[in-house]
């Protein structure tokens, strides 16, 4: 009698295995689907930039595209996101389609913030992307204060809020892990850390370059995990998530490479040859597709059809853009509040406040 009832029991382990590795096979597919087309829309994106199609600063993902996957599955839908100005790759894997990522760059209407943000500032209520932000650290409190509004309207979303390593130096990170500590606010604090704050590494401008251990000085929960590995960063995010949902406030530090400069013009200058050649082979998209190339998830027929499915993808997307209408001057006051502000200023660019009172005599 007890023979059959193993025997049954080893019958239903191997079919859940097998239903848990098709889902998980599903799952390593889609991080590399979406590595692939953050990867090639931030190389249009750099291409378009030096075509004169984008204005202002541009800021790339290239290098980070494992750590926004996998951070961003640990996410729910109705989960916050704020981001710095490095941000096109997550307002995609937030699901904003890139046609209008794209149209944003190109300061066309169907951009995300109707052309008026750019690159830095994108915004999107309905994807619950609160930012990206110009100035560095200035996510942090709004994003804490959102936090805050979550815990008081007693609701299940948490808040994440990404940053460069740059920003752990600044008084708004420490405020802002303090309160959130005291108050045990539902925030996911994520450091990612390329190593370089602009042109200066880590190790000279940070007396513990290990940047979670910050977390110590407000008892908040932390850890560091490798960002060129996205199913290692969704299961470090997944715990913070949890954590924070819980009302314990979490920092993470992701560790990426920056494979380009700090922004499409910085030639980076500041690396050495031998930092450089290191860095070709830090490539988290070359790395995973040669890791599902040896665990069998994908052969080299699927990868070459994945990245022709998103080249073409892409070269619809800059056309999009480019076919989008500029917005009229007209319209750049209107978003500037949500709701109505009596007196707000409309002025635009070289016009006076006041309109000057006319001399004795003149005609006005």
């Amino acid at each position: 009698m007890p023979a059959p009832a193993r025997s049954t029991v080893a019958t239903s382990t191997r079919r859940r295995t097998s239903r848990t590795s098709e889902a998980q096979r599903a799952k390593l597919e889609n991080y590399y689907r979406q590595m692939l087309l953050i990867r090639r829309f931030e190389e249009r994106a750099q291409r378009s930039y030096l075509q004169a199609y984008i204005g202002g600063y541009c800021h790339l993902n290239l290098g980070e595209e494992a750590a926004i996957v996998g951070l961003l599955d640990a996410l729910d839908p109705q989960d916050y996101l704020f981001t710095n100005y490095r941000e096109h790759g997550y307002a995609i894997a937030k699901g904003i389609e890139p046609e209008r990522v794209m149209a944003e760059l190109y300061g066309r209407t169907d951009g995300v913030s109707k052309g008026w943000g750019g690159s830095m500032h994108m915004f999107d209520v309905e994807h619950r992307l609160l930012g990206g932000y110009g100035i560095v650290g200035g996510q942090l409190p709004i994003a804490t204060g959102t936090a805050l509004a979550l815990q008081y309207q007693d609701r299940s979303e948490v808040v994440m809020c990404t940053m460069g390593d740059g920003t752990t130096a600044i008084g708004a990170f420490h405020e802002s892990l303090n309160l959130a500590a005291l108050w045990e606010l539902p925030i996911v604090y994520v450091i990612i850390n390329n190593g370089l704050g602009m042109g200066t590494d880590v190790a000279h401008a940070s007396a513990e370059p290990e940047l979670y251990k910050r977390a110590a000085a407000y008892r908040m929960l932390s850890a560091r995990v490798d960002g060129a590995d996205p199913e290692a960063t969704a299961s470090a995010a997944l715990q913070a998530v949890e954590a924070a949902r819980g009302g314990k406030p979490y920092l993470l530090e992701v560790m990426t490479e920056r494979l380009r400069g700090h922004s499409v013009v910085d030639p980076a200058r500041y690396r050495s040859a031998d930092e450089t050649a290191r860095l070709k082979g830090a490539d988290p998209v070359a790395l995973f597709a040669a890791r599902l190339l040896e665990r069998g998830v994908l052969d080299q027929a699927a990868l070459d059809s994945m990245d022709a499915e998103a080249t073409t993808r892409i070269d619809a997307v800059a056309q999009f853009a480019e076919a989008s209408p500029e917005p009229d001057v007209s319209t750049l006051f209107d978003h500037t509040y949500a709701t109505p502000v009596p007196n707000d200023s409309r002025r635009l660019p070289g016009r006076p406040l006041f309109a000057p009172a006319p001399f004795p005599g003149r005609p006005s």
